[in-house]
């Protein structure tokens, strides 16, 4: 046990912590900036099996924040350089990479047996997909955002609020890194807490990091935080998160990556779901239309 002796030795871990570490089973979703730093911190621990999901691969870009990588990584899938790279990390601990993109109608399955979700796909609609299915499960969910200097880190479901509860809705100013820009030591800090969180839950400590958000601004200097463990679910929780196998003949759909874009008149009963290419105007045009009475909304990430 000498490769855990610096964790052993605090009485909130001990033998008993480390062999719960050992038998834990994680779902990691996100192989990017945010699981290069979290990666390596729940192998080093010692968490004993990881599912992880990835679509991309390594890019010259991604370097400036995705330290796990090197530059003879480049175009090679990501889950699988993570998994290989973490492996010699720590062979106690079993990897299970999947170069795949989560889909809310695979994902039951993805997480039929794990005891915790950590969603570092920094993607709005995962998140909310997964915190739907935590919600659904009672599973634990630790999921963290990040653009710029800035983000944020929670713990939703479990016996916790959902993310939706504390988020009903998007920012008005929400992108992508791709298109915001974002800074690698905010990305590991909040990477870090994140692993403090998942390593928190698995280990059972008293006060759990369920129902607590922690946020970041390092353009101001910033650490805050509250607890939510209160915070009431919504009665009409929309749009739901949907891929686009899980479409029915039946619903209306609205493609937003058409111009011009018709308005929806669904007959009664009758579900509308928005598509675009990364969800996000999805989600703004069917909040609107749900404003207006319509609650029966979803929304599809297509791509393009």
């Amino acid at each position: 046990m000498s490769r855990y002796e610096r964790q052993i030795c605090l009485p909130e871990i001990g033998p008993e912590g480390q062999a719960r570490l050992a038998k834990a089973r994680v779902l990691v979703v996100g192989a990017g900036g945010l699981g290069a730093t979290l990666l390596p911190q729940l192998v080093g621990a010692g968490i004993g099996f990881i599912r992880l999901l990835d679509p991309d691969v390594v890019e010259e870009s991604n370097l400036h924040r995705q330290t796990l990588y090197r530059m003879n990584h480049l175009g090679r899938p990501k889950a699988e350089v993570a998994a290989a790279s973490l492996g010699l990390l720590n062979p106690d601990c079993t990897l299970e990479p999947h170069i795949a993109r989560l889909d809310p109608a695979g994902l039951p399955q993805w997480a039929a047996d794990v005891d915790l979700i950590l969603d570092a796909a920094d993607t709005f609609a995962t998140s909310y997909a997964l915190s739907d299915h935590c919600r659904a499960t009672r599973q634990p969910l630790i999921s963290a955002s990040v653009t710029g200097r800035q983000g944020y880190v929670g713990g939703f479901c479990g016996g916790a609020p959902s993310l939706r509860a504390v988020f009903p809705d998007l920012p008005e100013s929400l992108g992508a890194c791709a298109e915001t820009g974002v800074l690698g030591p905010v990305v590991a800090c909040l990477a870090a807490l994140q692993a403090q969180m998942a390593l928190a839950v698995l280990l059972q400590h008293r006060l759990s990091p369920l129902g607590q958000v922690l946020s970041l601004d390092l353009a101001t200097w910033r650490l805050g935080g509250f607890r939510f463990d209160n915070a009431p679910e919504p009665t009409n929780p929309s749009p739901a998160i949907l891929s686009p196998a899980q479409i029915n003949e039946t619903d209306l759909v609205i493609d937003l990556r058409n111009t011009p874009t018709p308005a929806p008149h669904p007959t009664p009963g009758q579900r509308v779901v928005f598509t675009c290419t990364s969800g996000l105007r999805a989600w703004r045009a069917a909040r609107a239309f749900a404003a207006q009475g319509h609650t029966d909304v979803a929304i599809v990430g297509a791509g393009a």
